[in-house]
C-alpha cells in the first residue's frame, strides 16, 4: 500500500508540475486545477459505479428471491451507499494533496478531510436509518406484526443514531474526540428531557401498549374524547393515527391511550358476533290479562304456541304432560306482555343471525314515566357494519310491527302539535 501510495503521489507531483510549466500556470492555478481534477474524477466514478451497481440491484429484485434485498432497494439502501463514492475518494485524495509540492496543500488537504469525513459520517448515518427502515418494512411482512408494531422502537434507534451522529460530526469540526463531547452531555440531560419530552413519553407508552398487547394496526378504537372512532392505521413513537369510518384521520399522542382509556373493538372481531343492546318502551296503559279470544288467536302463532306449551310446563308444574289446552293457558293468568317477550324470545332463538352461544335476554327493565322499556340483548353472528345495521333494523322493523297482535302499544312522546296546528295558534 505505501507503495502505491508513493507512485501515485510521484504522478500527480510530476503532473501537477508538468501542468503547471506547460500553461505557465502560478502555484495557486496549479492547486486549483489540481482540486478540480480530483472533484472531477470523483464525480466520473459516481456518476459510472452509481447506475451499474443499482440495475445489478434491480435485477436481483426482479427475480423475486432476495425479499430482503427488495425492502433494502425499497428504502433506498444502495442509492445512498452509492454516495460513498465520492466521499471516500475525496478523503483518499488528501495525502496526495499533503505531499504536493503545491503552495496552502496542507490548509486545502485539511479543509477537504474534514469535509469529506462530515460528508461521510452523513452518508452513513443516512444508509444506517434505511438499513432500519427495511428491518420495519420486513417485519411488517410477519404474522407478528399483526400483533405487535416495532415502528417506535426504530424511531428511538433513530434519535440515537442521529444524536451520535451530530456528536461526531461536531467533533469532526472543532479537532476534538467524540469522548470529549459526551462528557458534557450530562450538563444537557435536563434541556433534553425538555425538548424529547413527549418522545420519551411515547416511548414508555408504546413500550406498555405492546407489553399489554392494548391496541394494534387494524383494530378499531373509539376514544369520544379526541372524536377518534375508527381504525388504528399507525401507531408511530409519539402518535397514534386513526381513520375514522368518514374518511378523516385523527392523530393522538401515543400516551394518552395510558392516560385516558381506549375501547378497542377487537374482542368483537375475534368472537365473530355483535351486540344488539336496545329496547322498546311498553305503554302500561295498554298491558292485560289475556282473555280466551286473544289466546285463541296468538295460539294460531306456530312460533308462540310451541315457546307457550314449554313455559307452562317450566313455570306450572301442576299441569299434566301432553298439549296444553287454551283453558289452562286461560288459568294460568297470562298477560299480553308475557305471551309478547315469550314470542319474541323464540322468533330470535330461530333467526339465523343470531347466536344463542353469547348471552341471550328479553327482559323487563325499570319501568319509568315513559313506559315498560323491554329490552332485547343479544349477539349476531355478523361484524361486518353494514350488515350488522340492516340485520338489526330487519329485527325491530318487525318487533315493532308485532306488537299490535298483542295488543300493545309503544310509547310515543307527543309534542303539542296536532292536525297541522301548534298549541296556541288560531
Amino acid at each position: 500500500m505505501d507503495s502505491v501510495a508513493t507512485t501515485l503521489n510521484n504522478h500527480v507531483n510530476g503532473w501537477a508540475g508538468g501542468l503547471r510549466d506547460y500553461f505557465g500556470l502560478t502555484d495557486t492555478s496549479a492547486m486549483m486545477a489540481l482540486i478540480a481534477v480530483i472533484f472531477l474524477v470523483g464525480a466520473i466514478l459516481f456518476f459510472v459505479i452509481r447506475p451499474i451497481m443499482l440495475v445489478v440491484v434491480d435485477r436481483i429484485v426482479a427475480r423475486g428471491n432476495s425479499p430482503w434485498l427488495a425492502a433494502a432497494d425499497e428504502n433506498h439502501v444502495f442509492h445512498r451507499l452509492s454516495w460513498l463514492i465520492p466521499g471516500f475518494f475525496a478523503l483518499l485524495t488528501v495525502p496526495v494533496i499533503v505531499s504536493s509540492t503545491l503552495p496552502f496543500a496542507v490548509k486545502i488537504a485539511g479543509i477537504i478531510e474534514t469535509t469529506s469525513e462530515v460528508f461521510l459520517v452523513g452518508v452513513i448515518t443516512a444508509v444506517i436509518s434505511s438499513v432500519l427502515n427495511t428491518a420495519e418494512t420486513r417485519f411488517r411482512s410477519f404474522k407478528l406484526a399483526r400483533k405487535y408494531s416495532i415502528k417506535s422502537y426504530m424511531q428511538v434507534a433513530k434519535i440515537i443514531l442521529f444524536l451520535l451522529a451530530t456528536i461526531v460530526i461536531i467533533a469532526i469540526i472543532i479537532g476534538q474526540s467524540p469522548i470529549y463531547l459526551l462528557t458534557g452531555l450530562g450538563a444537557m440531560t435536563a434541556v433534553g428531557m425538555l425538548i424529547f419530552r413527549d418522545s420519551i413519553l411515547g416511548f414508555v407508552a408504546s413500550i406498555q401498549l405492546s407489553a399489554y398487547d392494548m391496541i394494534r394496526v387494524g383494530d378499531w378504537i373509539e376514544m369520544t374524547k379526541y372524536g377518534a372512532d375508527g381504525t388504528v392505521i399507525d401507531i408511530s413513537l409519539n402518535t397514534i393515527k386513526i381513520q375514522n369510518f368518514d374518511k378523516t384521520i385523527v392523530t393522538i399522542p401515543s400516551f394518552t391511550i395510558l392516560t385516558d382509556g381506549v375501547k378497542n373493538w377487537r374482542g368483537m372481531s375475534q368472537a365473530g358476533c355483535r351486540r344488539i343492546k336496545r329496547h322498546i318502551t311498553i305503554n302500561i296503559n295498554s298491558i292485560k290479562l289475556c282473555n280466551p279470544e286473544l289466546l285463541n288467536k296468538l295460539c294460531q302463532m306456530p312460533l308462540l304456541k310451541n315457546r307457550l306449551d314449554q313455559y307452562l310446563k317450566e313455570e306450572h308444574r301442576h299441569v299434566d304432560d301432553g298439549a296444553l289446552s287454551l283453558l289452562k293457558a286461560d288459568k294460568a293468568g297470562l298477560t299480553n306482555l308475557t305471551l309478547y317477550r315469550l314470542y319474541l324470545e323464540e322468533y330470535l332463538t330461530n333467526h339465523p343471525c343470531v347466536t344463542t352461544k353469547m348471552s341471550f335476554l328479553v327482559r323487563e327493565l325499570q319501568d319509568s314515566h315513559y313506559g315498560l322499556p323491554i329490552e332485547i340483548y343479544i349477539f349476531l353472528n355478523v361484524t361486518d357494519w353494514a350488515k350488522y345495521e340492516s340485520i338489526q333494523s330487519d329485527i325491530f322493523d318487525y318487533v315493532y310491527s308485532i306488537t299490535q297482535l298483542f295488543e300493545l302499544q309503544i310509547y310515543q312522546y307527543q309534542s303539542e302539535t296536532k292536525m297541522g296546528y301548534i298549541k296556541g295558534d288560531t
